[in-house]
């Protein structure tokens, strides 16, 4: 097994799977603004494996693994791992969607998903419900481990109800896992209330006496490059996994830290449109790219009317036309 977690020096850094957000345009984006220095790994969406296993619904839940080639050739250049997020409840479809996986693509590294907190997901047994339940997910783990030769990686989270995590990372870590990411929320908590680090930094503890060899990755509120460089010296880590703040500043991995222009911002927008249409054309719902717009239009003068103007358009060619209209002022100013 090529365990690429255990080459890249510390702090790693990483951004997380998220549904709707990371497909291959927005990774490409963000991998084409990040220095190699500063971005290592980057994660699919949640992809379900009983998805995958389905003869009607598996060309649906297999968009969540295309990667472009533009994505593709951006990656290579810049030493970034890709790595496929899968998540269910059964062993045995993990064992046979991994091998299919491993097989088809061409990804890095395969990711279990422990830690999704969201109420339907978890009533399926799945996600973040694994935590109470550490025999199955033992079994999860081997059953991935054993259907391919990549390395194979869970993100989770420190408890259901209350923090369990002693007792659940000593479980998981007896998997001998390629490396752990650990949000330091409950999942009753979902997004709610503030990341436990010392929590995580009890993980860090557990692990140096079991398996000093695992990585472990925090994960929660982490809204700066400073900021994870610190936390991962601070609380023992080998490197930090962002989330939302991605969503505050697309150059969270750039070591340049200039005030961006309204013109940079704007430009960015622009090629993220480009990208996604190039990717989905009309396979994909529109809509789903006005989570972003707000990334892009902050900051300079009247961008909340810009950013209102957007929520209101229905096709790229509207969007195309607002931001060039923009671009142009920024020349003219």
């Amino acid at each position: 097994m090529n365990n690429f977690w255990k080459e890249i020096a510390s702090p790693i850094m990483a951004l997380a799977p998220m549904e709707d957000v990371t497909d291959t345009s927005f990774r490409e984006l963000v991998a084409r603004v990040s220095d190699s220095a500063c971005l290592h790994v980057l994660f699919t969406e949640f992809t379900a494996v009983d998805g995958m296993n389905h003869p009607v619904g598996k060309q649906r839940v297999s968009e969540r693994l295309v990667v472009s080639q533009s994505e593709k050739k951006i990656l290579k250049e810049k030493g970034i791992r890709l790595v496929a997020q899968i998540w269910g409840n059964k062993p045995e479809v993990f064992h046979k969607i991994a091998r299919e996986i491993t097989e088809t693509y061409e990804f890095d590294g395969l990711d279990i998903n422990m830690g999704c907190p969201v109420k339907n997901v978890v009533k399926q047994g799945a996600c973040s419900a694994l935590i109470d339940q550490p025999d199955l997910a033992r079994e999860i783990v081997l059953a991935t481990k054993e259907a391919t030769h990549l390395p194979v990686s869970v993100k989770t989270r420190t408890g259901i109800r209350n923090h369990e995590t002693e007792r659940w990372i000593s479980q998981l870590i007896e998997t001998r896992p390629a490396a752990i990411t650990l949000h330091g929320r409950t999942q009753k908590q979902q997004s709610d209330g503030l990341a436990d680090w010392q929590e995580i930094e009890k993980a860090v503890l557990i692990r140096n006496q079991l398996a000093p060899e695992v990585p472990i990755l925090g994960n929660g509120d982490v809204l700066s490059y400073g900021q994870a460089a610190a936390y991962t010296e601070r609380y023992g880590l080998d490197g930090v996994m962002i989330g939302r703040g991605i969503f505050q500043n697309p150059w969270f991995f750039n070591s340049e830290h200039p005030e961006r222009t309204k013109e940079e911002k704007l430009q960015l927008l622009q090629l993220h449109v480009r990208l996604f249409e190039q990717t989905w054309g009309d396979t994909k719902n529109f809509n789903i790219l006005k989570r972003f717009f707000k990334i892009y239009t902050n900051g300079f003068a009247e961008a909340s009317k810009l950013r209102a103007k957007m929520m209101d358009a229905n096709s790229f060619n509207e969007i195309y036309e607002l931001v060039g209209t923009q671009l142009e002022n920024c020349f003219v100013d």
